[in-house]
């Protein structure tokens, strides 16, 4: 990964699903996905799977590679792996990034997000980087769980480094 997807970026959606990534995120995207033969877009790997998400999880090419390298790493056969592989494989989409910046929200995401029917014109998204992956939200659940969000008196920063994966 060149660069960690960082902030919270909010952008309209558009009647026709359409919603323009953020700069930053797109560059991350771009690094991560080097023009190919099959395709000069980057591409953005989108995760919908998963009952209890309100929100679809988004990679890079490198990144989406590593989840599936992760995912078959795992023992063959196993409830662990089987659930993975439904819920973060065959519950996914990649999408061209068209020139413009802009993606069409395919209807499973849509879905997801709680846009069904027809499109209002407040409508919008709620980006939020998580390092080697971003978050897409529909804006107002995304307000709501931050909202719901308890505050422990527990600095953040103490928190890093107490679960690091073996390497």
């Amino acid at each position: 990964m060149a660069e960690a997807f960082r902030g919270e970026v909010y952008q309209k959606v558009d009647a026709k699903a359409r919603v323009s990534i953020p700069a930053a995120f797109r560059r991350i995207l771009e690094a991560d996905d080097p023009a190919t033969t099959e395709s000069s877009r980057p591409r953005v790997y989108m995760v919908y799977g998963g009952k209890a998400r309100a929100f679809v999880e988004c990679y890079s090419k490198r990144g989406a590679d590593q989840l599936a390298a992760d995912i078959e790493a795992m023992d063959m056969g196993s409830p662990e792996r089987t659930r993975a592989e439904r819920d973060l494989i065959s519950r996914s989409v990649m999408v061209e990034i068209e020139p413009d910046g802009r993606i069409v929200l395919p209807a499973r995401v849509r879905e997801k997000m709680g846009f069904t029917g027809d499109i209002p014109t407040s409508a919008e998204a709620a980006f939020a980087g998580f390092t080697n992956r971003f978050r897409l939200y529909r804006r107002e659940v995304y307000d709501a769980e931050l909202a719901a969000d308890e505050d422990d008196d527990i600095d953040p920063l103490t928190l890093v480094g107490r679960h690091k994966r073996p390497v």
